[in-house]
């Protein structure tokens, strides 16, 4: 006696996946997305002509022990050469975060002398 084979039937198709890949892009987004907190109040920026040259950043570099550097010079000549230069550029510092704070004192001091009026300290996020 043969018996008829019941005919199998078709697979549902999983979702499994299809959730696993939401998940994974959700928490890239989230992971990625930078959430800041808005501002207290509106601001209208001034805008600036499309042409204006934009002044090029100078880097100031300060080690632990107080050494400056600037543009491939050291000490004296780093001295030397920020003189030579635009005080209306900008001066970006980088110093050791071994450095005392009276001797960045005192850099920033003879930066505003020589009449550079933006200067910047570059920092480590946590």
């Amino acid at each position: 006696m043969q018996f008829k084979r019941p005919a199998r039937r078709q697979m549902a198709e999983s979702v499994v996946p299809m959730i696993n890949v939401v998940f994974l892009l959700l928490i890239f987004f989230m992971m990625s997305a930078r959430i800041a907190p808005p501002p207290p109040f509106e601001l209208n920026l001034p805008a600036t002509p499309q042409d204006a040259p934009r002044a090029e950043e100078i880097t100031l570099y300060i080690s632990a022990a107080g050494e400056i550097g600037v543009q491939g010079r050291s000490d004296a000549q780093a001295w030397a050469q920020l003189a030579t230069l635009d005080t209306g550029q900008s001066v970006a510092i980088r110093a050791d975060a071994g450095l005392a704070a009276p001797v960045l004192a005192k850099t920033l001091a003879q930066l505003a002398g020589m009449g550079f009026a933006s200067i910047t300290l570059a920092v480590r996020a946590p």
